[in-house]
């Protein structure tokens, strides 16, 4: 590969089968030169995707067989000093990271390969320097302090965003219940988008590796159904490997946030077809995904001028809701811990949305560890 700040590696990986994996992280590695990026001594983060309590054959986070691959092909090279960390969505406390490694199978991989997993529930505020929308972060400690981070994400799509990849991935590098806060500084999804570009350009991740094996469609990142691709991806660059990503899923990159804000940037190229890939060709596994329920209907841009006001307020209200399924409602009450808005409250045992004053940022649906909350649109637009 001749472009490896930018290029893109691909190897079919029909399951999570060991020795499979091991051959795709060395053909990552040769392809991307990524050698180079280890030095002795180096403090190697893991920031895998784990969005909450879910096992691994769900494909709601990054599959702890990744983990052990990379954690075996970073041994090879002399890397000792090795952690896993993430800050899920909800509380960020020792307990509650316990419980995620011990339901995502990390915990037992830690065990059979050795390496660390974070319980440090400190975090850092950094400038960002150059940033357009966000010019600080909160970030956690292992993250603030890493010689090199590897960013671990799950092919999957995202009621807000669109794409759950590469970029988006580092949004768990912010502590807690400190990402409400975001959403609801940032309550627009381009404003949103640039802030989550602003994130992964301070956290600089060194390398991203996409578990896209078993891969999430629909209302994801955790409400979606699973769909199989058999297939790990690298890069060096997150924004072009989330390009690619678009690709595979068949989404147009403009129409994801993230996406849209790194192109206008400068940060990656403006289409897919610019970015060189290496190993499997990407049309062996290009398909169209299932969008998400949430997936925008405003065309107001179109329509003649003096009518965009009025219909800005019909789409506003059009836009896609969550809606409690109270059957389903276990009362647990973690959609009314993660909401920015603090508009959820439990009556009677069940979840009750004030949808006055709803941003329609889904962090409740995307939360709901039982998939109680549904996305639902004004009829007319179904």
């Amino acid at each position: 590969m001749r472009d490896i700040e930018n290029g893109v590696s691909l190897c079919d990986c029909e399951d999570y089968d060991p020795a499979l994996l091991d051959r795709a992280m060395e053909a990552h590695f040769a392809d991307l030169q990524a050698d180079g990026l280890l030095r002795p001594g180096i403090k190697a983060v893991l920031k895998p995707n784990l969005v909450m309590k879910r096992r691994p054959e769900e494909a709601t986070t990054t599959h702890p067989a990744v983990v052990a691959a990379v954690v075996r092909v970073l041994r090879k090279r002399g890397v000792e000093h090795i952690t896993l960390a993430d800050s899920p969505g909800g509380l960020y406390n020792p307990g509650v990271l316990s419980a995620l490694y011990a339901s995502t199978g990390m915990k037992e991989t830690a065990g059979a390969e050795g390496f660390s997993l974070n319980l440090d529930t400190g975090f850092q505020n950094l400038r960002a320097e150059g940033a357009v929308r966000c010019h600080s972060f909160d970030i956690i400690n292992p993250l603030a302090e890493a010689d090199l981070i590897i960013n671990l994400c799950k092919l999957k799509t995202h009621a807000m965003t669109g794409l759950s990849g590469a970029c988006k991935n580092m949004f768990g590098a912010v502590p807690g219940l400190k990402k409400p806060e975001l959403h609801c500084q940032f309550p627009d999804r381009a404003a949103f988008g640039e802030m989550l570009v602003d994130l992964c350009c301070l956290t600089r991740p060194a390398l991203t590796i996409v578990d896209a094996v078993e891969c999430m469609e629909g209302n994801g990142p955790t409400g979606g159904s699973r769909r199989h691709m058999g297939l790990t991806l690298a890069g060096r660059n997150p924004f072009s490997l989330d390009l690619i990503l678009c690709r595979l899923i068949g989404v147009e990159p403009r129409a994801v946030s993230t996406c849209l804000s790194a192109i206008e940037r400068g940060l990656c190229p403006d289409s897919p077809d610019k970015v060189e890939t290496a190993g499997d060709p990407v049309s062996d596994y290009a398909a169209v995904f299932q969008p998400p329920d949430s997936r925008s209907v405003d065309f107001t841009d179109r329509a003649p001028g003096f009518l965009r006001r009025p219909a800005a307020a019909l789409f506003k209200r059009a836009a896609p809701k969550p809606v409690v399924r109270r059957s389903d409602c276990v009362g647990c009450g973690k959609c009314a811990e993660s909401c920015p808005q603090h508009i959820i409250t439990l009556i009677d045992r069940k979840a009750h949305i004030q949808y006055r004053r709803c941003i329609r940022c889904y962090c409740c649906h995307e939360m709901c560890p039982v998939r109680a909350i549904d996305l639902k649109r004004f009829a007319l637009f179904r």
